[in-house]
């Protein structure tokens, strides 16, 4: 080939691989000057639930410390499967995070199919906070303690309500019924307000309940509290007891609140967001807030922590799923 041949080749071919050069550039996530473009928090649920207002504090922090918007995106629908779907394929590259709940471990087994991996698609950045969950009963009902609940239902039928097939709500109670060795019967609902509206008439007997909506209905005395589901206490209800120490020995769940992302995420990505979420939790501005939704902060963990954590609940969840013969093929 001559010389000139060469320039002319060269001539023609470099305008047409530019643009692959950039495409080929542009699809390395730049981790160095991490976030330079605004970045989209999902929320697997409608506004103005807990979730969508915790994402909101996190999203206002992580702006102000980022110096780049955080933009909270609502994508409720399918028990959070589409919006985490969403998440799961979406780049990895940092811009697209979402506000997770345990049902993501939870979905793992409860689903005979799912359009994603969450052990393989999806990491656990930040574990925000544990959610206890309270026991409690119509105070017309003539219980006042775990002991006297499980005598009740060992002489005649119980019912207990949940927010859905599945919920959290469903998987303590099929968990305590399970150790204590009771038969009740489960009544599911589209959410946990409906639910306590037929406890507060009477309808169903008991209830695990998320504590921010049981909480201002026990403090009215509408709703009586018998006990919690982990081993600490709550310091809003300082008097009622946990599970274990009230009559079921070993009992200690709870749901949590996490920011997840791609799987592929890059590690130093992972690790501006882990290390910033981490200290946002650790601030009384936000711990108080926290408290006040029903929550128990925890904002600490490694990236590699946090995996190990994601993988534990999947087979925690998975031995209640199975042992309930619980399944949702939709």
């Amino acid at each position: 080939m001559t010389r000139l041949s060469r320039r002319t080749l060269l001539a023609v071919a470099l305008p047409a691989m530019t643009p692959m050069l950039a495409r080929a550039q542009s699809a390395v996530p730049d981790t160095a000057d991490y976030p330079n473009r605004p970045v989209t928090f999902v929320v697997p649920f409608a506004p103005a639930g807990s979730t969508d207002i915790l994402a909101r504090l996190l999203g206002q922090k992580l702006e102000q410390q980022f110096g780049k918007p955080f933009v909270v995106e609502n994508r409720p629908g399918a028990g959070t499967i589409l919006a985490t779907n969403f998440v799961a394929k979406s780049p990895a590259d940092g811009y697209t995070i979402m506000m997770a709940v345990s049902s993501l471990a939870i979905d793992a087994t409860l689903y005979k199919t799912l359009p994603y991996d969450p052990a393989k698609e999806l990491a656990l950045v930040a574990l925000i906070a544990s959610v206890p969950f309270v026991l409690v009963v119509n105070p017309s009902l003539a219980v006042n303690s775990i002991d006297d609940l499980i005598k009740l239902a060992k002489e005649r039928p119980l019912s207990y309500g949940s927010g859905g097939i599945g919920s959290f709500h469903h998987l303590a109670a099929a968990l305590f019924t399970s150790m204590t060795g009771i038969k009740a019967t489960h009544v599911p609902y589209r959410g946990t307000a409906p639910a306590l509206d037929d406890l507060l008439g009477g309808y169903i007997q008991f209830m695990f309940s998320d504590l921010g909506p049981a909480l201002p209905l026990i403090t009215a005395g509408k709703l009586r509290a018998l006990a919690i589901t982990t081993k600490q206490r709550f310091t809003t209800l300082p008097d009622v007891p946990p599970l274990d120490e009230a009559g079921v020995p070993g009992f200690d769940v709870a749901a949590w609140q996490g920011v997840v992302a791609p799987a592929q995420t890059p590690a130093p990505i992972f690790g501006k967001l882990n290390t910033q979420l981490n200290a946002i939790v650790s601030t009384d501005e936000i711990r108080a807030r926290l408290t006040n939704l029903g929550m128990i902060p925890v904002g600490k963990g490694s990236p590699e922590e946090l995996t190990h954590f994601l993988q534990s609940e999947i087979l925690r969840w998975r031995t209640v799923v199975e042992a309930a013969g619980i399944a949702r093929s939709e």
